[in-house]
């Protein structure tokens, strides 16, 4: 059987398809063997049209490039600042200038070999026509460069007034603030950097950027308000025995012109407030000889201050104080504790094992021969032990006070009239002496106000609770009612100008409470007095006495056990109207 033959006749554009196929496959294979003999060519080294500062380090190795950098690049002497139309040398030898060509001449090789393959492509074959002008690496001192930008930006720096609140003369004074202006110490960096890495000895001009703090004549009439809102409140923040107890004055601090509170100076309170309160646990020290106590350090916890939660508390007792109607707002101080290892109760068999009592005076403006009796009628006090059961003296543990013992003269009250004499000062140490035994809870069998109302002791307290002493007379007497023995410390602090009384001993679970003194019966005191002297030069004035007004004062003071009162009195204090005396001399002028 014959096979018949088949011809295939295939269409002529297939022949032409086919061609145009091979010829673009054999130009792609033409352009990458190109394109590889290009990068080929430069292996190991930095492509074309790539400089340094303007110096050539192309078709260069990085350690060639490294070698040209060294040789061609001179470190500038100095470079010039100017701001505000002044302008300041800084020598670079300050900044301890220097250039690292070793990482300079490596960024260059690097800088069309970033990882990315279409990118180092086309970056390697258009660098012969886009040149690349590239910076040298800086090294300096940023310490020195900062100082140096800091005295400049103090020069030309405006400082701004930033709105504030006060309570001056009991009003409300409300300052809207002042617009101010800095130094752009950032951008100034940076150029600075930015000039020295491209050897451009031209001046760096600085930035000045203006602030403006101020606030509207509304905004001011809100901030006043909210300011007005806090008179006559105070916020307590309890810590142990003696509350920290802050005023108006210095609560305007913490406002703002808005509804929130300035959370930078409640963060500068409360670091500050740790920094006073934070102690390491400390273990007793107890040394007994001879009835009484010659040394002794009491065991304290160690205390830590929680600042975030107490900047969290101080916002919440500010706001309250702003919502409401309630004069004062009080916070537990939050601390962590740690114990120290022996406690004071393990180091005697006295019953003396914790604090029970605390009383604090001040005595800011008194003459240096009152705080030197201060001092004095206090260290008698140090390491006095009260036997339970025992009434307490004063005058007993206090002693003869005259000079003989010691004491100066300073201003007492005698027969009506204030004058010199020996021991002025000694009833600063009786009134604090009574405070701390209030704080204890005890029985007071004897006490007696003082015939007007003493500034000293109102700089930190209410009227009403001080003590007057005067042997044989006139005494302070206390009941140690307490299962254990009482240690009195005197704690004089003569920087701060203030006196404590710290009573340790055995605490049964009382609890003590003084209300709030009432004053009445406010009367002024009469018309200032001059006496003539002929002693004193003509038209010369010495004040011997001053004035003071007189009021009626009453606090009740109750001690509570076991929800039972124990032990409850009433204070009276019936303060005289106090008259101011001048002696006015009338004698011949020397």
């Amino acid at each position: 059987m014959l096979k018949k033959k088949i011809n295939i006749k295939l269409p002529t554009h297939f022949f032409l398809k086919g061609r145009w196929t091979i010829a673009i496959l054999s130009l792609i294979l033409l352009v990458l063997i190109v394109v590889t003999a290009y990068n080929l060519s430069f292996s190991g080294k930095i492509y074309p049209g790539v400089t340094i500062t303007g110096i050539n380090v192309a078709r260069l190795s990085p350690s060639q490039a490294e070698l040209v950098l060294s040789e061609d690049v001179k470190v500038p002497e100095e470079i010039l600042l100017v701001a505000e139309g002044q302008t300041t040398k800084i020598p670079t030898s300050s900044l301890s200038l220097n250039y690292d060509f070793s990482a300079s001449a490596h960024e260059a090789y690097f800088f069309h070999r970033t990882g990315n393959i279409f990118l180092d492509l086309y970056k390697s074959l258009i660098a012969p026509v886009r040149p690349a002008n590239l910076p040298l690496i800086v090294k300096l001192n940023e310490t020195a460069l900062g100082q140096a930008l800091f005295v400049i930006a103090e020069e030309v720096s405006v400082a701004p007034v930033y709105p504030s609140v006060k309570f001056s003369g009991g009003e409300v004074l409300v300052e809207r603030g002042k617009e101010g202006s800095e130094l752009d110490s950032i951008t100034a960096r940076q150029e600075v950097i930015k000039k020295l890495s491209m050897l451009d000895s031209s001046p760096v001009y600085l930035s000045i950027i203006p602030f403006d703090p101020t606030i509207t004549e509304d905004e001011a009439a809100s901030f006043g308000q909210r300011a007005e809102g806090l008179i006559g409140k105070t916020l307590e923040i309890k810590f142990e025995q003696e509350p920290l107890v802050y005023k108006e004055g210095e609560l305007f601090k913490f406002l703002t012109p808005g509804k929130d509170y300035n959370l930078k100076e409640i963060a500068a309170f409360t670091e500050s407030l740790a920094e006073r309160i934070n102690r390491e646990p400390q273990n007793p020290n107890f040394i007994f000889e001879e009835g009484r106590v010659k040394e002794f350090a009491p065991s304290k916890t160690g205390v830590e201050v929680n600042k975030e939660e107490l900047g969290k508390q101080l916002a919440k007792a500010l706001s309250f104080l702003e919502d409401s109607e309630e004069k004062t707002a009080s916070v537990e101080l939050p601390v962590s504790t740690t114990q120290p290892k022996i406690q004071t109760g393990d180091v005697n068999n006295l019953g003396i094992r914790e604090l029970i009592g605390r009383g604090t005076s001040t005595f800011r403006g008194s003459i240096p021969n009152r705080i030197h009796n201060i001092s004095l009628a206090s260290s008698n006090f140090k390491g006095i032990l009260i036997a339970p059961g025992e009434t307490f003296s004063f005058n007993d543990a206090l002693g003869d006070v005259s000079a003989f013992t010691g004491y100066k003269q300073a201003f007492v009250i005698s027969d009506g009239k204030t004058v010199l004499g020996d021991g002025g000062g000694v009833c600063q140490v009786s009134t604090t002496f009574f405070r701390a035994a209030l704080k204890a809870g005890l029985p007071i069998v004897e006490r007696r106000a003082h015939s007007y109302r003493v500034g000293y002791y109102e700089q930190d307290s209410s009227p009403g609770l001080d003590a007057t002493v005067y042997a044989p007379t006139t005494d302070l007497k206390i009941l140690n009612d307490t299962p254990g023995h009482i240690l009195v410390q005197a704690v004089f602090d003569a920087k701060n100008l203030s006196l404590a009384f710290e009573f340790y001993g055995t605490s049964d679970g009382r609890i003590a409470t003084t209300t709030k003194p009432v004053v009445t019966g406010v009367s002024a005191p009469p018309e200032d007095l001059y006496v003539d002297d002929p002693t004193l030069p003509a038209g010369q004035l010495r004040q011997i006495d001053f004035k003071a007004w007189g009021a009626k004062v009453s606090f009740n003071y109750s001690v509570e056990k076991n929800g039972e009162t124990v032990y409850e009195k009433t204070f009276l204090s019936n303060y005289r109207p106090w008259q101011a005396v001048y002696l006015k001399g009338v004698g011949s002028t020397p």
